[in-house]
């Protein structure tokens, strides 16, 4: 927890040492954002069959960006809904997490000759920390950890200079779920991996 806190900081100190000689120019908006997840889990056991589940995110995002080369970041302050089932001899297990979650992603927009005012495609990259606000234990035998942490790798379009419509995967870096108990059970756990597709308007 604390080593991925310190790599959100670093990152965010980088960031604005890197674009502090363009700050005058800079372009800062901000705006809504929501969307769809599609979550699964990744066990460590491979007894495990767990299925694709929906859920849903809303929240605000801010961008920074610099003009021209189309460089900067995002963060947003996200409320995720993620739903997850698995299979483990013939019973399922249904578990259903809501979160407090906050992406700050590296972004590139390309400049298209005569059509970037139109569409501008990006791509991003960054870290991912989310807040368990659910319950933390949800059956006798497994439960939820407080906190996630994952990085995500994204792509999308902008359109009209405003609207930003977008995909990104998610990639668990901490175990998201973990089992109650000693005996063989103690070693089970699962990291989050997720599809996220979201649109934001930014002004």
């Amino acid at each position: 927890m604390k080593a991925f806190k310190v790599i959100i900081v670093s990152a965010v100190m980088a960031l604005t040492c890197a674009f502090a000689p363009a700050n005058a120019n800079a372009q800062f908006r901000i705006g809504p954002k929501a969307g769809l997840t599609v979550n699964s889990f990744h066990f460590n056991n491979s007894v495990f069959d767990d299925n694709n589940r929906t859920g849903f995110t809303a929240g605000l995002m801010t961008e920074f960006t610099v003009p021209v080369v189309g460089v900067g970041f995002d963060l947003s302050l996200m409320y995720v809904r993620r739903n997850a089932e698995w299979l483990r001899e013939n019973n399922y297990t249904k578990d259903n997490r809501d979160y407090i979650e906050i992406p700050l992603n590296f972004k590139w927009k390309f400049s298209i000759p005569l059509v970037s005012k139109i569409v501008r495609p990006y791509l991003t990259t960054g870290p991912s920390i989310a807040f368990l606000t659910s319950r933390k234990a949800f059956n006798q035998m497994y439960h939820n950890k407080k906190y996630d942490a994952a990085w995500n790798f994204g792509f999308g379009v902008e359109l009209l200079s405003h609207l930003q419509v977008g995909a990104s995967y998610g990639l668990g870096m901490t175990k998201a779920v973990k089992a109650i108990g000693g005996g063989e059970a103690a070693d089970i756990s699962s990291k989050n991996r997720y599809w996220t597709v979201s649109a934001a308007y930014l002004f």
